[in-house]
């Protein structure tokens, strides 16, 4: 079993995807926005995917298309200071989500990996931050493009893919996942917790799960993110997401369309195929 494929019960993963594909369009869209956080079709795919649904799923390939219709489109790049300001974890989640459904080789599918490529930053993530004097790349906004980018890897071969992902794992890894470079204080207390589902958030335990896509666990600046996971190990063997909820049950924004609860089942899951 690799890190992309959770064992998990599968009457619970049926049940979880049955819920994220209620409410469906003959569209293949949920009435709202692909973006719409977190009913959206972009949203209800990532989960959709990290529960393991089926390849061929035909409602969850039109899902897709609805968000190729939307994160495909044609668009000017932002340039501001000789970098390309991008929410990159769009494109991210969405090349990972294709890729898992069979798609990689759509020409909008490719797009997405090819506007990844071209707006990777010098040290080696991506940042959406318009401000000139920014010139350090976003842990949020790298995390996805990573995934996305392993993906497409992994279904084309495509080595320009594996050699940026590979440079996005090398600045978390610069970072010890959580750590600055200058001062060796962590980043943000936040990134020390487990969050489920993340959306587009960084913490440690997703930046081990990006590092562990790419092989590159055992490099040492790695340990200690390790150790940390460890160490949020529960008495009963299993992980749970402890950090901030990103999420709510009802409400005017924020809504999830299920209920995660500490979201155990897939955390430990996560953490074990890591471990393996």
């Amino acid at each position: 079993m690799g890190v992309t494929e959770l064992s998990l019960d599968p009457a619970w993963r049926k049940s979880m995807i049955d819920k994220l594909l209620s409410g469906q369009r003959v569209d293949g869209g949920f009435g709202v926005h692909p973006y719409t956080k977190w009913t959206g079709a972009h949203w209800r795919l990532v989960s959709m995917v990290e529960l393991g649904v089926q390849g061929r799923n035909r409602a969850a390939r039109a899902a897709a298309m609805t968000v190729l219709d939307w994160i495909a489109a044609p668009s000017e790049p932002l340039i501001v200071a000789g970098k390309e300001r991008r929410h990159a974890s769009m494109e991210g989640n969405a090349l990972a989500v294709c890729c898992h459904l069979g798609m990689a080789k759509s020409l909008r599918v490719r797009h997405l990996a090819e506007v990844l490529l071209r707006s990777q930053w010098p040290d080696g993530g991506w940042n959406c931050d318009e401000d000139p004097n920014a010139h350090h790349s976003s842990f949020h906004e790298s995390l996805a493009p990573i995934w996305g980018l392993a993906e497409y890897h992994r279904q084309t071969g495509d080595g320009r893919a594996r050699r940026a992902a590979r440079r996005a794992g090398e600045l978390l890894l610069e970072h010890r996942l959580f750590r600055s470079t200058g001062t060796g204080d962590v980043i943000h207390p936040e990134w020390l917790h487990i969050h489920w589902p993340h959306y587009w958030h960084y913490d440690f335990f997703h930046g081990l799960r990006a590092i562990a896509r790419l092989g590159m666990l055992s490099d040492a600046r790695a340990d200690e993110a390790t150790e940390l996971l460890m160490k949020h190990r529960r008495a009963d063997g299993t992980w749970r997401a402890d950090g901030h909820r990103y999420w709510r049950l009802s409400g005017e924004s924020g809504v999830e369309v299920v209920d995660w609860g500490d979201a155990h089942e897939l955390v430990t899951a996560a953490a074990l195929a890591m471990l393996q």
